[in-house]
């Protein structure tokens, strides 16, 4: 009797210390969300002059997009991600894709040249992934001519920094394994690791994506 007592002490010990953590969390997600702008903390980083790019960085929340660039968001996002999504046993579908990218939870970092005209941008949240805190980076998406010059990595180190400020234990993705220039960027360049939370292929059940972490 007195071993099942200890047993049912330790549950008990357990399940309080996961329910305090998850207020943590919840505190830390609602704290990152009421942010009126994440840059503010990281103001040497609102400019980028970079292999010949001069770029102007901003965060926007999806409620205070005005219609042409969610116009040219969606337009980047389905040329770029049309194709693996096809590929994929998500497949594509546009109305669901657009409900996502712009849900009032999601927040935007947009890259603008001097004169306006934005040229890349991610979409990401502050959420709770299982009990921890992250910051979800749903897409990171460049136009062709800013490719390759490291504005995606010096975006994904800004969000990565964004993460920090506010506290989250990690920074999380998904991405296709059929998309190799995706998974090379994340994991040989960036040094992101394959997720605990990652679903692993069984005999029963196979799977075309990977969730990573830093």
């Amino acid at each position: 009797m007195g071993r099942n007592n200890e047993k049912v002490k330790d549950k008990k010990k357990e399940r309080k210390m996961m329910s305090e953590r998850m207020n943590v969390g919840w505190a830390n997600v609602k704290k990152a969300n009421s942010q009126t702008d994440p840059l503010d903390s990281l103001p040497s980083f609102r400019k980028i002059n970079k292999n010949g790019m001069s770029l102007n960085l901003e965060t926007a929340r999806a409620t205070e997009l005005n219609e042409d660039t969610k116009d040219w968001m969606f337009k980047l996002l389905e040329s770029n991600m049309k194709t693996a999504y096809q590929k994929s046993d998500w497949g594509w579908n546009e109305g669901n894709k657009k409900a996502e990218l712009f849900e009032e939870a999601a927040w935007f970092l947009i890259a603008r040249n001097d004169d306006g005209t934005p040229i890349a941008f991610s979409h990401f949240r502050f959420d709770m992934d299982f009990d921890d805190d992250v910051l979800y980076c749903y897409e990171i998406q460049l136009e062709p001519e800013v490719r390759r010059k490291g504005l995606g990595r010096v975006m994904m180190k800004v969000l990565e920094l964004i993460m920090m400020k506010a506290d989250m234990i990690k920074i999380m993705l998904t991405v296709f394994k059929h998309n190799e220039a995706a998974t090379t960027f994340f994991k040989k360049s960036l040094k992101y690791d394959v997720d605990e939370t990652c679903p692993y292929n069984t005999i029963y059940e196979q799977f075309d994506y990977e969730i990573l972490s830093r």
